[in-house]
């Protein structure tokens, strides 16, 4: 597979797994302005709401001050108070609030009333017929209550014996905060509608804006490993179609990275084999003509090494053919695994024999005695799957040791959905220790035997571009299991309704 630079790894940004997406970053950013706005707003229409109220609530109290102080007529150097029932239930009729009102004369001796109230700070500073409001606290049967007072002092009396009276009328703070409140959400109603309506028309238009991103997601996520072709959006915005093209970009130059890779290992098979096949005819021929036991020992070593050579060349195209790119080339088909089994292991009988190995197929009963197995079908590469299957009882046939029995065996596992091809030895096993790394390029768990350390590797990168899986796993009382699992194809419709 190609590999990318690291001088470009390095500049690569590094996105830790707890980062926003893009989508949740642009929202955050334009729905939380929006928020800190909302809140802004309802703290100032609050403060409005409350201003307006006390505003009222004190033109209420003003008139009803004014009221009061017309039932109370100075004559002479005397007051007359004509302050009938009907009066009183006009001042006191409110049905939402209590009202406190008191006369004094002077300013803080009680004359009329139904309620003792507090003066005002500075007496002695009112100006007659202007009224003064502020805040008090009363003591009631319900406890202890804050009102809002108005208080307006009125001059009576002779010329040079004027007197003064203040009138004063209080209600509590309930009907103003019901007021400022009523205001409130009459003003903060329509106005937290209108914030949720942007929200919508925000998050409508993010997600209308990132669109195109998604789409290029999925025409990159939806391809194979082995799918160069450039990327094409039918329509995107400027800044989409600039990371497709350099998307686009990088897929060429990794498309003819791979192309470069497999024209070199083509051309180096093409120029190693034929020189080696050369050495190792000249060295058999040698090995027949002399007759010199030192000399033969040399060219036997020779001989070996060429072998080994040209074993490696051939495993090393059979690990670049199992790249991915190289699998789309050479295309799939379906195909019967048992048979393809049967018949390799068959080929490989010859080879275990010289080996001093006894290699054989455990064969499924089939339903009719007489008959042959049933076919188990799947969908791959036959070429490949052939390659996996021969290096598994290659490597069986080398390590297992003389005398050694392999059996191979073929089934199905129709609760998973998977065809099985085992594998088994009665050779001196694999440590458990090395079951992770036998499958590593180039890892020998042993120095006996001719291998180069890639048959495993080239069993597993097979198996796993069939979207299947390798495992090893001990015998008892010794030996060794390699399975293969490759998928079982979807049923046919017609496959379906039989």
């Amino acid at each position: 597979m190609p590999v990318l630079p690291q001088s470009l790894l390095n500049r690569l940004p590094v996105v830790s797994p707890g980062s926003r997406s893009l989508r949740r970053h642009l929202l955050a950013w334009l729905l939380l302005p929006q928020l800190v706005l909302w809140l802004a707003a309802a703290l100032v229409t609050h403060h409005v709401a409350v201003r307006y109220a006390d505003r009222a609530i004190d033109h209420g109290l003003y008139l009803s001050s004014r009221a009061l102080a017309r039932q109370v007529k100075p004559i002479d150097s005397g007051l007359l108070i004509d302050f009938p029932r009907a009066a009183r239930d006009i001042i006191e009729s409110d049905p939402d609030d209590r009202v406190y009102y008191m006369v004094s004369s002077p300013p803080g001796e009680f004359i009329l009333g139904n309620h003792k109230l507090t003066p005002p700070a500075d007496i002695e500073a009112l100006v007659p017929e202007r009224p003064s409001f502020y805040d008090a606290r009363i003591d009631t049967t319900d406890g202890e209550v804050t009102v809002r007072v108005a208080a307006i002092v009125l001059s009576y009396g002779e010329p040079g014996r004027g007197q003064r009276m203040m009138v004063q009328v209080a209600k509590s703070r309930i009907s103003r905060e019901a007021l400022a409140r009523d205001l409130l959400v009459d003003t903060a109603l329509p106005l937290s509608l209108l914030v949720l309506a942007m929200s919508a028309l925000v998050w409508a238009g993010v997600r209308t804006g990132l669109a195109p991103l998604a789409r290029l997601r999925e025409a990159v996520s939806g391809r194979g490993p082995d799918d160069l072709a450039p990327i094409e959006l039918e329509s995107a915005p400027e800044e989409v179609r600039d990371l497709a093209a350099a998307v686009n970009t990088l897929l060429a130059a990794v498309r003819d990275s791979v192309a470069a890779q497999q024209r070199f290992i083509g051309d180096a098979a093409h120029q190693l084999r034929t020189p080696l096949a050369g050495l190792k005819a000249q060295t058999e021929l040698a090995l027949k003509e002399t007759t010199d036991p030192a000399l033969q020992a040399r060219l036997q070593r020779v001989h070996e090494s060429a072998t080994r050579s040209a074993h490696l060349i051939n495993q090393l195209m059979t690990l670049a053919r199992a790249e991915p790119e190289s699998v789309a080339q050479i295309g799939r088909s379906r195909f019967d695994l048992r048979r393809l089994v049967q018949e390799l292991t068959a080929e490989l009988v010859p080879r275990a024999l010289a080996e001093g190995a006894d290699l054989g197929m455990d064969a499924p009963e089939s339903d009719t005695e007489g008959e042959e197995p049933p076919a188990l079908a799947i969908d791959g590469n036959a070429l490949l799957i052939r390659e996996a299957i021969a290096n598994l009882i290659d490597n069986a046939i080398r390590y297992a040791g003389r005398h050694a029995e392999i059996t191979v065996r073929v089934r199905e596992d129709s609760a998973r959905r998977r065809a099985i091809v085992e594998v088994d030895d009665t050779g001196p096993g694999i440590p458990e220790a090395l079951h992770g790394a036998i499958f590593e390029r180039f890892f020998r768990g042993t120095q006996e035997g001719r291998g180069c350390g890639l048959g495993l590797a080239i069993v597993r990168e097979i198996v796993e571009r069939h979207h299947g899986r390798v495992q090893v796993a001990r015998l008892h009382p010794q030996g060794t299991r390699m399975s293969v699992s490759l998928p079982l194809p979807a049923a046919m419709p017609q496959e379906r309704g039989t």
